[in-house]
């Protein structure tokens, strides 16, 4: 057994608000309390950490992430609009990246790969026409991802290689969608064992650096295989693997009770038969399902309301599947007409079986950013969960946002609807889309309680808790304590060094922030908008220490 004592800091801990120091003995949490009594159990520590007046919070759990695309993401050319702010910037980085990756490779075989490009944000406002890609790429093999994950550019020669040329749906503009993009993607995900697990370890050691002690993979085959699931949750099953908790998900359409127990008897450590299985695409690529059509799009533009992929008699089906399998079930669900066909498809299956069978899968959706009355309570009556993404409120909502020039101000104005949400009672757990928003937690948390509409902000400590024990009570974890510091509770947790501490009195009303107006709450990073984000000095898992500059 070993015992770690970190003392003279600020502990949250709604066990002990005013707690000052914290012993971990094995994994677990032996004891908090104060800073007095802490003097008296240094002895019979084996470590004892001086915290110096920082921060010890439950750490962070990423509830949609996708591991091998956050690190290819990481390595690829960044078209993003941090580093490419015109399109003609972007192709001066694509070429850039081709010049160096032809003194690498003069065999022309490397793919050139390129993410985060988001046509919405730079002044010519379209994406690259296939003659600007082949060209600023000299012909080199390449792939550039957009921004959220569900469309990309192939230059022609990518095309050509993987006969995307060839498909019926090809139409010379170097864009692909759907099925062809996923196809494209398996050709850049044919990685070998030694890179694929050097890919996986650079992610998660990246969540770690900012307070991440777990995460949820959300794998599905335009993404990553089943073969790499299994790999990652190997390599991450050990807390001595110095490497977050994965809880893996796998996104394949169950039509029976068979197929999800096909799945889980060749992937038995399944949490989940979801994730990613889309019922629906984006709003960024204007795939994701409307009952009105997209107000920018012209009257003659073809699927002017986005794409349906899966309908309630097909969501039915799979949720079904699940809870006869006994495991959780899930989908991807954006636009307003997705959520309309989940909310039928629970009733479908509520039809075919009952409503406790539905309840009894804790079934969970991804995103779900249109939640009117009707499905709110759907949701409140099928006992489903949602694991959704604040920073895509901080990144794309706004007056002056991609939802409001996809939708128009008062259909903009009504998405993300966290505080209704989280009053209602729904379960909530945050993620990052990682990587379609970074492993951020913090700017999630500032997202969650500075949304667009003030009248959806919740309180930091509300989010702080949906970013952290909200993860794992969605994996149905949270009964082992997990996303708590009290006695008893595994030791998930990371330290921090922040500008200032302070207790939020109000949702939203970040002018009231006070450090001396604790009223018995824990203590949380001052997050108003002029003060930096706190810096993760240590994560601990299991009590195994992830990350540590505590004495950098």
């Amino acid at each position: 057994m070993t015992s770690t004592l970190y003392r003279n800091g600020v502990v949250h801990s709604a066990a002990d608000p005013f707690a000052e120091a914290l012993l971990v003995d094995d994994g677990v949490v032996a004891w908090l309390g104060a800073e007095d009594t802490a003097a008296g159990l240094a002895a019979r520590a084996d470590e004892v950490v001086d915290l110096d007046g920082a921060l010890v919070t439950p750490g962070f759990v990423d509830a949609h992430v996708h591991t091998l695309e956050t690190a290819l993401t990481a390595e690829g050319t960044d078209l993003s609009p941090a580093g490419a702010g015109t399109l003609a910037a972007a192709l001066d980085r694509l070429a850039a990246a081709a010049r160096d990756l032809e003194a690498a490779d003069p065999s022309g075989e490397q793919v050139l790969l390129a993410f985060g490009w988001d046509e919405g944000a730079w002044p010519e406002r379209r994406a690259p026409y296939l003659g600007e890609l082949d060209a600023a790429t000299g012909g080199r093999p390449t792939l550039a991802v957009r921004v959220d994950g569900h469309t990309a550019l192939a230059s022609s020669s990518f095309a050509a290689r993987t006969g995307l040329d060839r498909t019926p749906s090809w139409d010379g503009s170097g864009l692909v969608t759907g099925a062809d993009y996923a196809r494209a993607r398996a050709v850049v995900h044919d990685l070998d064992a030694a890179r694929r697990e050097t890919l996986y370890r650079q992610a998660l050691s990246s969540a770690a650096a900012r307070g991440i002690v777990a995460v949820h993979e959300m794998s599905t085959p335009h993404v990553d295989t089943r073969a790499g699931l299994q790999m990652l949750t190997g390599l991450a099953a050990d807390p001595e693997s110095r490497l977050p908790h994965v809880t893996a998900y796998r996104a394949e359409l169950c039509t029976g009770a068979d197929d999800a127990s096909a799945l889980l008897a060749e992937l038995p450590f399944l949490t989940g038969i979801a994730g990613d299985l889309t019922v629906d695409g984006t709003l960024g690529s204007r795939t994701a399902a409307l009952t009105a059509p997209y107000s920018d799009l012209e009257p003659d533009a073809r699927e002017r309301t986005g794409r349906l992929y899966l309908s309630a008699e097909q969501i039915a089906t799979h949720l079904l599947a699940c809870s006869a399998a006994g495991v959780q079930g899930g989908l991807h669900v954006v636009g307003d007409r997705a959520m309309d066909e989940l909310v039928e498809g629970l009733e479908i299956a509520v039809q075919r079986a009952d409503a406790g069978t539905l309840r009894g899968g804790h079934h969970r959706i991804e995103h779900a950013l249109f939640v009117d009355a009707a499905a709110l309570a759907s949701l409140l009556l099928y006992g489903v969960a949602l694991s959704i993404q604040p920073a895509y409120d901080s990144t794309w909502g706004g007056p002056d946002g991609m939802y409001t020039s996809r939708l128009g101000g008062p259909r903009a104005a009504n998405l993300s609807p966290f505080a209704d949400l989280a009053g209602a009672g729904v379960p909530i757990a945050f993620g990052s889309d990682s990587p379609v928003t970074p492993l951020a937690p913090w700017q999630a948390v500032r997202a969650a309680i500075g949304h667009a509409d003030p009248s959806q902000r919740v309180s930091a400590r509300s989010a702080f808790r949906a970013h952290s024990r909200g993860g794992w009570r969605l994996a149905g974890l949270d009964h082992t304590g997990a996303g708590e510091l009290r006695v008893g509770a595994p030791a998930h947790l990371a330290v921090w060094r922040a500008e200032s501490l302070a207790v939020q009195s109000a949702p939203g009303r970040l002018s009231q922030w006070n450090p001396e107006a604790r009223a018995g709450q824990p203590l949380l990073p001052d997050l108003s908008d002029d003060v930096p984000d706190p810096e993760c000095l240590r994560t601990v898992r299991d009590g195994v220490v992830l990350h540590d500059v505590l004495d950098g």
